[in-house]
Parts: structure tokens; sequence; C-alpha cells
């Protein structure tokens, strides 16, 4: 099943891909309900809660067709935001008491079918002698000179199945101390990736930040005038990043890829609770979902501030039981900011057609507003459509062909591989966002937002081949640019 719409279809295609295009920024409002127990959604230090436990903070999620593999799926989630480069002598390890899982749901039910479990062990060998991350050059991972270090397992878990484990003693790459250090962090990397059984590889590893924008949208939207803008904010700073890329029939339900193409993705961190004496912390009990990520910006800009420590404790499967959750999707409120500040008129309410494009995805099947096929699960030919609930995931159909040239608008560009579908990382999603809550459509933009906040990239290339994020950056952040 491929896209069957084009850019230059009818009128109601035409608003659907603009919303659709919006992506992050409207979505998640609609699934902010008051607690129920698990979750987090997206972006930098967005919730309270999770604001002061970064270890366990996710900051993004990528689903994409492998450009230079166009048979396998790449799964990146990012963790523990705004890291210094130069931030020792401690610097950015995962936790070792949390669970960090990327989920797939290929049925539309809400649930994870399979959820890929990252857990990690330190090795440290510093002691009562050194303070020292590292006391020499680091050439390889196993070198006496890198005192502290970081493995990990990596298990595939399936519902009703036993774990199966994927990676016994994998060794992460370090956060990057410096050249004199660490001259080829390139080759580090490259050592940590390892090959997967079945097809694909996974590499747990210090990146620069990919997300790209101008945070001070938070400045009544960038100023007041449109003049706080062209400034990267993450320029300089680092991620730690899980990614893996495993064949797509591997995601597919049933592993069909052909009759089922679509799936639902999200990140999640869970967390036991922490017994605390003095010099001394122990996890105790259960794990307790504390993070949740599906689309971007869903938590930062939609979810009200009383309701975003609860949508991180909320699973997708109980989103379409959360009438607060509707009522943001139905009546957003970054238009109505856009429409105060800018005097720009916001799109009539009630907006049924977001329901569509970030719960349920965009499909004939789902009834709504919005009658093309593009990412939702009700496209895929062996579910039991009954079992089928509306649910906030970073939909991704692994049917649509990459593009050679990809556009950064996707959608809103024309360009059906892009964000909203899936999100690769040079998706513009903030100017996506932007266009498409004010009924922009694809080839027609907004005029008066067209340059968006002014920045179209990240500080650092891509690379082109897994995992594709930007090696970490070593300098300074205010040295950045």
């Amino acid at each position: 099943m491929t896209v069957n719409a084009s850019p230059t279809g009818s009128s109601r295609w035409k608003s659907a891909a603009l919303l659709l295009a919006l992506g992050s920024a409207v979505a998640g409002a609609a699934l902010a309900g008051p607690g129920s127990g698990v979750g987090q959604a997206s972006s930098h230090r967005e919730a309270p809660l999770v604001a002061a436990d970064p270890q366990v903070d996710n900051t993004d999620l990528y689903a994409f067709t492998s450009p230079d593999k166009s048979d396998t799926v790449t799964l990146t989630a990012n963790w523990i935001p705004f890291q210094e480069p130069n931030g020792g002598p401690n610097f950015y390890p995962f936790a070792a008491d949390a669970h960090y899982d990327i989920n797939i749901d290929s049925q539309g039910t809400g649930k994870p079918d399979l959820t890929y479990r990252w857990t990690f062990r330190n090795e440290d060998l510093r002691g009562e002698k050194t303070f020292l991350y590292n006391n020499g050059v680091v050439n390889n991972l196993t070198d006496k000179t890198l005192l502290f270090r970081q493995h990990y397992c990596l298990q595939e878990i399936r519902a009703g199945k036993k774990p199966v484990t994927l990676v016994a003693d994998g060794i992460a790459t370090p956060s990057n101390v410096g050249k004199a250090s660490m001259p080829n962090y390139g080759r580090l990397r490259n050592q940590a990736t390892q090959k997967l059984r079945g097809g694909g590889q996974t590499v747990a590893t210090q990146a620069a930040d990919p997300f790209f924008l101008d945070l001070r949208v938070f400045d009544l939207l960038y100023g007041g005038n449109l003049s706080e803008t062209g400034h990267n904010t993450l320029n300089g700073y680092n991620v730690n990043t899980l990614s893996i890329q495993v064949p797509k029939s591997k995601l597919a339900y049933k592993g069909n890829a052909k009759r089922n193409p679509v799936i639902g993705v999200w990140s999640t961190t869970e967390r036991r609770t922490m017994q605390l004496s003095p010099g001394k912390q122990t996890p105790t009990g259960k794990y307790v979902q504390v993070s949740r990520l599906g689309n971007p910006l869903v938590n930062e800009v939609v979810v009200p501030a009383g309701l975003k420590d609860a949508f991180n404790a909320l699973p997708p499967s109980e989103d379409h039981n959360q009438p607060k959750v509707v009522a943001k999707v139905l009546d957003p409120e970054l238009p109505k900011l856009i429409q105060g500040i800018y005097g720009i008129p916001a799109p009539k309410t009630p907006r049924t057609d977001l329901q569509e494009i970030f719960l349920t995805g965009i499909a004939k099947a789902a009834n709504g507003p919005l009658a093309v096929d593009l990412n939702s699960q009700l496209m895929n030919l062996d579910i039991n459509k009954k079992w089928f609930v509306p649910a906030e995931e970073l939909r991704l159909n692994m049917s649509t062909p990459v593009t050679a040239k990809p556009n950064r608008l996707g959608v809103l560009g024309g360009d059906f591989q892009g964000f909203p579908n899936g999100r690769r990382m040079g998706d513009d999603v903030i100017d996506i966002s932007i266009q498409a809550l004010e009924g922009a459509t694809p080839g027609h933009l907004i005029q008066a937002l067209a340059a968006g906040d002014g920045v179209n990239g990240p500080g650092k290339a891509f690379g082109t081949t897994f995992p594709y994020v930007a090696l970490p950056y070593t300098g300074s952040v205010n040295q950045a640019g």
C-alpha cells in the first residue's frame, strides 16, 4: 500500500496535509488526560517532574525507512537533553535503574506488539583513586585508560512471548571527553555498533542533538513580532541516542510489510522508586513508566502545564478515554495565541480533522474528514478493526518510497515520506507545525509566517549511513557557531 493522494488533489486533502503537517504542536493536546499511570510525551524539559530527572527525559523520536537500506526501518530515540559537551567529570551516563524502550503498535490497539528494551549497568574503575573519566587517550572501547563505561542488554519483547536477548553485553560509546582524550570518536562509535541476529544493527551512543529550532517560541511566539528567530537553540548541545535498524518484516503485523505496512511508534522510560540514605541511593520496587514520546512537541507546546505530568504517565491505549485530551485536540490553544498576537485568524473549531491526524492516523477507513490513505493501522489488511482505538503515536507507512530529494516540510512540501508520516531527522517540525496550524496547504504557505523560526537545519550535518546522527560536539556550547 502506498499513499494514493497527490499534493494537487482535492481541497479536503489539502487541508489534511496541512494539519497533518502541524505534526507535533497540536496533536498531543488530545491525549493529556488526568493521570492513569504510565507514559511521557515529547521534548526537552517539557514536564515539571521529568525536567528534574534528565536521565529519563525522552527528547525526540524518529522513525523512517532507512534511505540507504530501503528494506529496513531505523528507529532512533534520544534522552538527556541540553548536554554541555564539557560537563565532566561524570558526564552523561544512561540510568542503570531504568528501562529505555522503543515500542511498536502494528495493530492499532495502542498497546505494544513489540518493544525493544535497553537496560544498562556501570563499570566504574575510578574508586577512591581518581575523579577522572579517563586517565589517558582512549582509542578503543576496551582501553584501560577508559575508567567509566556502560554495558547494556538489548531485548526484543513481543506480546505473549518470552523476551529474546539480541545483545547480551554491548558497550555504549562513552561521552565524548574531547579531542585529546578521544581523538577518533567515530571509531569508538563504529566499535559500539552491534550487528543483530536476523538482520539489522544497533548502537547506544552520545550524539549532537539532531533537533533544530529556535526555542524563543515561548517568548510570546518569537517576541510578539517575529524578531526573535534564526538562532538554533540546540546548536552545540549533545544528547544520548539509542538507535536500531531492523528489517521491515520485524515490525509489521504478522511479519508481512506488504499487507500490513503501517506501524505506530513511541518511546518510554520506566524507573524504580529511589530510596535515599546518606551518600547512597537504592532502587526499590516495581518499574514505573515516567516518560513517553510519540509525536514531537506534544507535551511541550500543546498540553497545559497542569496536565503534563499526567500525560507522561498515560499509555497510548488509554488516550481515547481522556475527555480533556479530546477537548484540547478539538479546540487547541496555539491558533488562538497566534490570532491574539499576530492577528491571523484561527481555523474554526471543532477540529475533528486533528482527531484523525493525531489519534487514528489518516486513512479512508477511519471515516473521518480526511479521506485519504496515508498512515493509519486501519490500512493494514490483517488487523481486527474492532480492536482499533485512537492513540497518540508517531505513525509510519513503511511502504511509502524513499524520497530522492527530501523536502524539510514533509507532507506540507509535497513529500509524503516526511513528517507526520514518520519523522526523518531533517524534517522541520517547527515550521511544519506553524504553517499547518494556520491552514497552509502543499505549495501554498501562509506568507506572513513563511520564514518560520529561521532555523532550517541542524548545527551539524546528518550522516548518510546508520545511525545517521552526527558525532557529538566537543567545544563549549557558548562557542558553538
